[in-house]
Formats: C-alpha cells, structure tokens, sequence
C-alpha cells in the first residue's frame, strides 16, 4: 500500500480507532478496523525460534506455544562469526513465519554483555558492539527476505535482569554511543528492521519508552529507522509522553485504558491528532508490508528445519581445550559419556524465548546404538546436591574407559530470563563430578551447556573443554560431529572468560543500588579492559581452536596516509598449513598508537570467516572508513578522529594478534577550544596559532628565580623540570600573581578574548 493511500485510509478512521491502533488487541496481534477491511497483525516471540501461541497467551510461555523448531541461541549463533550461516537462518525463521501467517518475529536481542550474571544473556551476542551488530544484521536480514519482519531488541541499556522495570542505567554520553547504541547502529542503518522493541528500564532517569533523545533523535533523524517502535511487554509507563518521545505500538493491550487516555489528550489539545496520525500511519505501514506480501505457498517443514538448525550448531561449538590432541576422539574406542545432559541436553534457556520444540537430538542418541559408548548420569540438576551413588558409577565407568565426556553446564535455575546469576560458578556437584572423574581417567573432555561464561576450577585438570553455548534442539548431533572430527570446530568466543567474576569491569557497581546502576566502567567492557590492563583471562575474546592450523602473512594497506574521509583497504594471506579442510576467522582490530582521550588498547573493526582446504591459501579483504579510527567526542557530539598513527593489527583473538602495520590518518575536523582565566599555559601551548598571540606574555619572565644563573641555591630549590612543569600546568589567570603587577585583569581578559576569537577565524 502507498503511503498516499495510508494517509487516505487514516482520514477515515474515527480518533478512537487510531487510539486504539496504538495498542495490540491482545497478546500478540495488532489491532484491527473490520469497517475499514485494515486487518490483524500476529508477532511471535523470538528470535531463535519461534514461539507462536495459541488463543491462551501469556508471554512467557506457560501456555503451550506450536511445536516449533529452535535454532542455537544468540550466544551461540554469535560464536559462529558466519553472517552468511546466520542469514540462512533466518531465511528459515523467516519462511516459518510466513507459513504460520506471523508478520513479525521478537528479535534479534543485541543488549551488550557487561556483566557474566545477566540472566538473559543466552539471548545477547557478544561483549563486543560490532559483533552485536554484525551477527543481528544477518539474522535481520535472512527473516525480512521473506518479507517478515524483525523488532531488534531491547532499545537501550537492558543489560540486567535485576529491577529490569524500574531500574536506571546510569552512563556518560561517550559509553553510550561506542558501546551500547552501537550495538544497535549498524544493522539499524544497513538492514532496516521493521520494527524496534524499547526496553523497560530507564536511561539516565528516562524510561526508555519516554525517551524521545533515543527513540526519535537518535533512531530516527540520526539512523532514519522508518519502522515502528513498540514496547516490551508491559514497558509503557505513561502513554500521551510515551507517544509523543516516539513510543508507537504498546504491548500487549492495555484493555482500552491507555486509547482513552489518548483520546482524552487529544481532545484536550495536550496532544496533537497529527502526532497519533504519524504513529498509525507507521504502525500499518508495517501491517500492510506484510499483508501484501504474503506467502501462502510457505509450508513450515520442521525436520528441514531441523537439520539446519544442527549445521548452525555446528558453527557454534568452540573448542577451548585440546590438550595432547585428545579431539578428535576415535569412534570405536570404548568412551563413557557422563552428565544429565549427554541425554537431556540443555540447549536453551528459560523465560520468553523458550521454544516448544517438535523434536530434541541429544548426543547420546547419536551413539547409543553404536555399542562402545555407555552412559552415565552424573548428576541431577533439580537441586545442587552430590548423589555419591550417581558420582561413583561414573568414576567407574571412567576407570574401565579410553576417554570419558562429561556434558555440564548451568541448569535453568542458574540462568533465566527474569533473573540474574547470584554467582558465575557451575552447580557444585557438577565440579566435583568433573575433579572426580578426571582424577580418575586422564583423558576427560567436559562439554559446556551455558549462555555466559563460567568458573573452571578443573580447567587444568581435564584435556579437553568443548563449550557448546545453547545449541538448539538439534545440539546432540553437532556435539558429536566436533567430538568425533566429523566436523571441524570452528567458532570462536564472543566474550571474554574471565578466570573469576571478580575480574570482570562491571563486578563492583553491578546490579547497582536501589534503582540506580552506574556504568563507571565506561567504554572498557569485556576484552576492552582486559586487554588494556593486560589482565590474565581463562579465554580470550575471538579465541577458539581448530584440528588444523592457519598461517597469516603478506598483511597491505592500501595507503600509508589518509585523511578521515577516506577509506583504507586492507588485506592478508590465510593458508591452512594442516592435513584437513577448515574454517578461520580472521579479526582485525584497531589501535590508536597515542590517543589525547582515553582509549582501550585496541578495538575490533572487521571479521572474515574463511573456508580453506588443507595447503589452500585465500586472500581476505576488509575496508575501513571513518568509524574504524574514531572515537565519540563530547564537545562535537559526533565521531572525531585525532590525528596520529593507527595500527591495523590481524590476528586469531584479541590476545593472539599475527600481523600488524601502521597507518597515518590525518584529521579533517578541529575540535574547537574555549579558553578562560582557568585554561593553563599547557595547554594554549597545543596551538601554535595561540601560542603566537601569547608571546608577548611569554617574555614576562614568570617564574625567574632572581638568582644569578649559577647560583647552588637556586638551582637545588627550582630545577628546569620543575619551572617547566609548573609553568605548563598554571591557569592562565596566574600571571596575575606571577608578573609582579606587570599584567592588569583587563589585560587578561582581553587576551582570552582573543584567543577564543582566533578559534573562530
């Protein structure tokens, strides 16, 4: 429908049916206009799956959602580092939602992970911005093939479970723009949403569903988002402001309350009908994409679904330890697999996006039938309590095997959405299985269910750690064909391992006081500051093992000096030096050699995922711009590059850096300077154009001595350092005191007068 006749539809709509339009009609459908022929919309829970109720909805999945198919988790999808993987994907979620009459699945969910606890962190991608970006832009773009579209979610800050309602996140203009409106940038500009999802919490006091500097001046004039914005569900808190800071759609309906309220306001002249009309109009804009583009030759095939879902998983399996290359096993060695969830594996995590699936593959029903793989439960994970009967069977086995596989990991009631981690430590009878059967057989892999990173105090007691995240109902499969070398692991880490919560940036100001969490570690989450403090980590962000290997060389840039405004292409040569074919991903990163602001040591700006077969070699390429080189600048308000050298630096994680060459980028854009009686000499020292117009001061002699040239005296009490520094460092308003009477206050004044001036010319 053309937006000409949009505009006509609405001029024939009564004022409270374009109120009403402001709210869904129930759980999950928009409202429709029968008189009008303007029909329901459907949206379904997401984004790894999908999650379509029936009549009896409830959100958080109570009440039996289809049976469905469920891909890996974000955590997972994101240690693939494969856009093309993921937009398949989604071409899959996609083509479901179109066969199920779906015109908007919930997600992707790209919120940062600040901290390890975040209950809801199996939903989020990595601890990175641009890889939050990167991974949901192809997820986003793979579902609105289909003509489906995606809410890109929770718009902005939601980074904690604890007090997710009501809570403020507290942070600096900076903070927010590189980390946590980044995230959401890049796809919200290249892949265009249809929708955007508002978070509950609040953003420095505002509820982000009253927050019209995020959702209107930033979203929309800065990114040109040309969807709608809804609510989570149950986000709105006062709905005429609401509306107007750019809230469209609330969910789920609010039983007429907030249409009357709407209504009330506009026929109070407290709202204009014009700012409703702009909100339905965006609102069908999106229900009539749909509508005219529906498949209805779409057929929902789960068992395809399936199989897709298990090569996803595939991707997402890091391998984090090989220790005498114990992987790949060796399929007819006699192996015990052990763990609750060798059989019933935990493959998503708790709260909304839980998927009904149609049907769940588990490592042990890939092998059962092979006759030299036994199974032992472990341990039980309803409650944290060591069965010793369970754990002695499965020391025994162990004895009596070559290898024996434990599948661990967090049970539902350590991770959930709704509330965060208390700790990042694992079950304790789970830890003390793993230190149990590891005493026992040397040769012990654990295989990690989990959507954040954990505690290992058996890394260095075990040869293998596997971390398969939350896989999918098809996770069994993949889990088999890394462990066996059917399949060569692939994926890397999305998020840093720390060795202990406490090491994490956030731990002393997370989940904050009352209703107030404060950001104070600015911009250096996750590898940012791990990297930067050169601090010891489990794992490291990017970091994952092959069973190949990968040689880097002949790294160019395409220019030696660029100015802001161009961009520079780099390359460099991968070659599988192994005996099988795999797959790298090869990271770029980003550092600013000498920074006038406080910067982390290096900053991701590209990835590659690259397929190679054993002695192939495949040149990758990236191309940077601005944004690689930039930092927010308050004073401007805008991305500003100092000018300096950077190094474009290759490598396999953040901490394995194989290659690196510098650039020259010059600056286009001078930050202007506003002198006072406060600004010290040092300072105006940085501009050569003051620095002239201050000369004559210079020559006041400030700070002379009296003394004779080679006075001892003179020479111990003040040394050149000292008269150097104190003279760098003095307010301009010490040469007052200093010039013994020789410079008046007028004087002065008009000195910094024209100083300012000349910023100006």
């Amino acid at each position: 429908m053309t937006r000409d006749q949009l505009q006509e539809l609405i001029g024939k709509m009564t004022l409270e049916e374009k109120a009403a339009m402001c709210s869904g009609a129930d759980f999950w459908h928009t409202e429709s206009v029968e008189r009008l022929g303007i029909p329901a919309m459907m949206v379904s829970d997401g984004p790894h799956g999908l999650k379509k109720q029936d009549q009896k909805a409830d959100h958080l999945g109570v009440n039996d959602s289809i049976k469905a198919v469920c891909f890996p988790a974000g955590c997972g999808t994101a240690a693939s580092f494969n856009r093309e993987l993921i937009t398949k994907m989604g071409e899959a979620l996609g083509n479901e939602c179109q066969a199920e009459g779906v015109g908007v699945i919930l997600g992707p969910a790209v919120n940062i992970k600040r901290s390890p606890l975040c209950g809801r962190n199996f939903e989020y991608y990595s601890e990175d911005p641009y890889v939050a970006s990167e991974m949901a832009g192809a997820l986003i773009e793979g579902v609105q093939n289909k003509n489906v579209g995606t809410s890109i979610k929770h718009f902005l800050a939601n980074n904690q479970e604890h007090r997710r309602m009501s809570s403020s996140s507290e942070m600096d203009e900076r903070t927010m723009r590189e980390i946590y409106l980044a995230a959401f940038e890049g796809a919200v500009k290249k892949q265009k949403p249809w929708t955007v999802m508002c978070s509950y919490n609040r953003i420095n006091g505002t509820y982000a569903a009253e927050n019209k500097e995020v959702l209107t001046d930033i979203l929309r004039d800065e990114w040109d988002f040309d969807g709608f914005v809804m609510s989570d569900w149950g986000a709105v808190n006062n709905r005429v402001p609401d509306l107007y800071a750019g809230l469209e759609l609330e969910m789920p309906s609010s039983g007429g309350i907030n249409d009357r309220l709407i209504v009330e306001a506009v026929k109070e002249g407290r709202l204009e009908e014009a700012v409703l009309d702009r909100a339905v109009e965006r609102i069908l804009n999106i229900v009539y994409r749909f509508e005219d583009n529906r498949d209805k030759t779409a057929v929902f095939d789960r068992d395809a679904d399936h199989e897709l879902a298990r090569k996803v998983a595939e991707e997402t399996i890091v391998l984090l330890k090989n220790e005498d290359g114990i992987l790949p096993l060796d399929e007819k060695e006699k192996i015990v697999f052990i763990g609750k969830y060798a059989a019933r594996p935990r493959f998503q995590g708790g709260g909304s996006s839980h998927i009904n699936s149609h049907k769940v593959t588990s490592a042990w029903d890939c092998v059962k039938e092979w006759g030299n793989i036994t199974l032992a439960e472990g341990f039980r994970d309803e409650k944290d309590e060591i069965d010793e009967a369970l754990m002695a069977e499965a020391v025994e086995q162990a004895k009596a095997a070559k290898a024996a596989v434990i599948f661990a990991g967090l049970p539902d009631a350590f991770e959930s959405e709704g509330f965060d981690r208390g700790h990042m430590r694992m079950p304790n009878c789970q830890n003390e299985l793993i230190a149990r059967v590891a005493a026992a057989q040397p040769n012990t892999i654990v295989v990690l269910h989990n959507g954040s990173p954990v505690e290992m105090p058996w890394a260095d007691q075990v040869k293998g750690i596997v971390e398969a995240y939350l896989g999918g109902q098809a996770v069994g499969g993949a889990q088999v064909d890394i462990l066996f070398g059917k399949v060569n692991p692939s994926a890397k880490l999305p998020e840093s391992f720390p060795y202990k919560l406490e090491d994490n940036p956030s731990y002393l100001y997370y989940v904050g006081e009352g209703d107030r969490v404060e950001y104070r570690e600015g911009v250096f989450v996750g590898y940012r500051y791990y990297d930067t403090k050169k601090m010891d980590v489990r794992f490291p962000f990017g970091f994952g093992l092959s069973y190949t290997a990968f040689d880097y060389s002949d790294l160019k840039l395409s220019a030696e000096n660029i100015s802001d405004q161009d961009t520079l292409s780099v390359s460099v040569n991968v070659t599988n030096t192994g005996s099988r074919a795999g797959k790298e991903v090869v990271q770029l990163y980003v550092s600013d050699v000498e920074s006038t602001v406080i910067r982390p040591v290096q900053e991701l700006k590209g990835f590659e995922k690259v397929e190679l077969a054993s002695g192939e070699t495949k040149t990758v390429t990236f191309t940077l711009d601005k944004r690689a080189f930039a930092y927010w600048n308050t004073t401007l308000h805008d991305w500003h590059v100092e000018s300096g050298t950077f190094l474009v630096r290759v490598g396999k994680s953040s901490r394995d850096i194989v290659l690196e060459a510098p650039v020259n980028v010059d600056s286009t854009v001078k930050v202007p300077v506003r002198y006072t009686l406060d600004t010290t000499f040092g300072d105006v020292m940085k501009d050569p154009k003051a620095m002239e117009m201050m000369a004559p001061f210079m020559k006041l002699g400030i700070l002379e001595t009296g003394e004779d040239e080679g006075s001892n005296a003179a020479s111990e009490a003040i040394s050149s350092e000292m008269q150097e520094a104190m003279m760098r460092y003095m307010p301009l308003r010490g040469l007052l005191s200093f010039s013994g009477g020789a410079v008046t206050m007028e004087q002065l004044q008009g000195m910094v007068d024209a100083l300012n001036a000349g910023q100006q010319s």
